[in-house]
């Protein structure tokens, strides 16, 4: 089972914008890139670092802290599988955007 968490319209990007959205007692990184919209968690696997504010080249967010690059599409690491940031379905009904959250990672 599965939550559709609905991004408040306010919150929501524009074309080559992120944002920082809090949902239960995750911090999740929402971007828009080309009009596709993708969803991460905000936290590096490495470390833990914020990916929020890193360097958006097309849809590669790379972590501030060491430079780790990572696809939001996939969620993985560039180059690798070993390793990856936890990605989300993002949909699109009408002008609502709604994260796509399992219930188990939701703790709904």
């Amino acid at each position: 089972m599965s939550y559709r968490y609905p991004v408040p319209m306010a919150k929501v990007p524009e074309c080559g914008g992120r944002v920082l959205l809090e949902f239960a007692d995750k911090s999740l990184a929402l971007f828009n890139v080309a009009d596709q919209f993708y969803a991460i968690d905000d936290s590096c696997p490495h470390q833990g670092s914020s990916l929020c504010g890193g360097r958006l080249d097309g849809r590669v967010i790379q972590c501030c802290a060491h430079g780790l690059r990572f696809d939001l599409a996939s969620g993985y690491l560039l180059n690798s599988t070993q390793l990856k940031v936890t990605n989300y379905p993002v949909e699109r009904q009408g002008e609502q955007l709604f994260i796509v959250i399992d219930a188990e990672e939701s703790g709904q």
